[in-house]
């Protein structure tokens, strides 16, 4: 172990508000490789002007540096700590502080209200918000992703309890087949498979924030590293079944903003954890086409 490193708070606000710029206002490469490669392999003339459309909103959005999207989501943050590093403040707090700063100096739409009586924060901060996803790694680096979620999409989203008897790729046929319409498709899915309730929708999340390190598959890609939070599942395996999937989803016809064509999925990811005996839990995180995110590394 290395000597413990410090950071400070205004350094972690000012990454934050840096990550949530970008994240509003252009797409990851990979995204937009993803797009492009959809384009070229759509033969659906009225898909193929939505694709287009959306590749032209993102380049225009980033040349004036506004949002993509006029829905820029909720704050949701995966923050990756080295455990080196000595941390003498407050750190929801401090991501908090740049998401506040965020709010008015991109600006962004204040999102974040009360689930009951339904008062807006105003600023997208409070009970609950900014929601970080919180993992300790090896080394002395701080890595601060933002993860802007639309409600579209995450509206979709569901955690059902299957039958140990059901397939659950026949679940996930007919839950993009009735939803992926109202989820601004092309849709990337993180798919959460095993677990308990609450961690099949962890592994959906998470299957959604680590989508691009599996774009494409290769033999680095395949390592067990990259998928350490499964247990049971070789990632030959689960490469098979995803690349079955997205077959058979694209095969649906629903087609970019649900108006039909060859491309409604363009990237999936399953993430599998160990069962209960008398339990199926199955997760799916829709996420639109713009799969917004950008990471910050401080130190």
């Amino acid at each position: 172990m290395g000597e413990n490193q410090m950071i400070t708070s205004t350094q972690v606000t000012d990454a934050t508000v840096r990550a949530l710029y970008r994240a509003e206002t252009s797409l990851p490469p990979w995204v937009l490789e993803r797009i492009k490669e959809g384009l070229e392999r759509e033969t659906n003339p009225l898909a193929r002007s939505q694709l287009q459309f959306m590749l032209d909103n993102v380049s225009l959005a980033g040349s004036r540096g506004l949002p993509i999207c006029q829905d820029t989501g909720l704050a949701i943050f995966h923050v990756q700590m080295g455990q080196d590093l000595i941390l003498d403040f407050d750190l929801q707090e401090a991501i908090a502080q740049g998401v506040r700063r965020a709010t008015s100096q991109i600006p962004l739409r204040p999102n974040a209200v009360d689930p009951l009586t339904r008062e807006n924060s105003k600023d997208n901060t409070g009970p609950g918000m900014p929601d970080i996803i919180l993992d300790r790694t090896c080394g002395q680096s701080l890595s601060i992703t933002a993860f802007p979620k639309g409600a579209g999409s995450e509206n979709m989203s569901l955690v059902m309890m299957l039958n140990p008897a059901d397939d659950p790729m026949e679940f996930i046929v007919d839950a993009v087949r009735e939803r992926a319409a109202n989820a601004c498709p092309p849709l990337f899915l993180g798919i959460g498979i095993g677990g308990s309730f609450d961690l099949a929708a962890r592994l959906a999340k998470h299957a959604l924030l680590n989508m691009h390190r599996i774009q494409p598959y290769s033999q680095e890609s395949s390592q067990r590293a990259d998928r350490s939070i499964t247990l049971t599942t070789s990632p030959e395996e689960i490469k098979k079944l995803e690349e079955s999937l997205m077959k058979r989803l694209n095969n649906l016809g629903i087609g970019p903003m649900g108006l039909g064509g060859d491309t409604t999925v363009l990237g999936l990811r399953i993430e599998k954890a160990l069962c209960h005996t008398a339990s199926l839990p199955v997760a799916i995180n829709f996420q639109c086409w713009a799969n917004r995110s950008a990471t910050e590394v401080i130190l």
